[in-house]
């Protein structure tokens, strides 16, 4: 994981792994971590050693849900609702465990904690650091493996799920930067959507 990881994450990244074997999370959460670093690039002051431990560990809850149920927690027509605040409880439950045995002494886990805690549910953030960090969230939902994953979970085509995206989940962000991110990234996903269609409609 060189170059992917800083020397303190990587480790907790190891620790979050096998907690994240469910609804690509794993996948998600490093595309999430990188997008975390490029959103620390523009906001200097920011605390990454709260941000980026809190992004590794932000979605270890869902690990204790029936998988079939995880497609169906999120979005716009939910159907299990309920299971978006039941994974931070259990994200902070099991991310405190696991960052107590790390003992990294520059991770500051109160701060990380509270931050995985309402994560997804509180939509003020409590500091910028909060901020950031639910911005690295959302924004992996833009690039072209999230696309990719909410096509399937919600069996919608590409040009459907990038107008979801626009609609709802871009309002949600939180920083300036983080929406500014978001467009670049949808301005791809539109384009890409644009383009499987009208090659959809050739082949008929």
């Amino acid at each position: 994981m060189n170059g992917i990881l800083s020397e303190r994450d990587a480790p907790i990244w190891e620790a979050a792994r096998p907690w994240l074997d469910v609804r690509s999370n794993d996948e998600h959460t490093l595309i999430s971590y990188r997008l975390g670093i490029a959103l620390l690039g523009a906001h200097p002051d920011v605390e990454a050693r709260v941000v980026l431990p809190a992004i590794l560990l932000h979605d270890v809850g869902w690990k204790m849900f029936p998988e079939e149920k995880l497609a169906h927690a999120v979005g716009p027509t939910a159907k299990y609702p309920e299971l978006q605040r039941a994974h931070e409880i259990e994200s902070v439950r099991i991310a405190r465990g696991e960052l107590e045995r790390l003992a990294i002494l520059d991770v500051d886990i109160g701060r990380v904690l509270a931050i995985i805690d309402g994560h997804d549910t509180r939509p003020q953030a409590l500091s910028l650091e909060d901020a950031l960090m639910k911005d690295a969230d959302k924004l992996w939902r833009f690039t072209p493996h999230g696309i990719s994953c909410l096509c399937d979970w919600f069996e919608t085509p590409p040009k459907e799920t990038v107008a979801m995206l626009e609609s709802y989940v871009l309002p949600k962000l939180v920083t300036d930067t983080g929406r500014t991110m978001a467009r670049a990234l949808l301005a791809d996903g539109v384009a890409m959507a644009w383009m499987r269609e009208a090659l959809r409609r050739t082949t008929w």
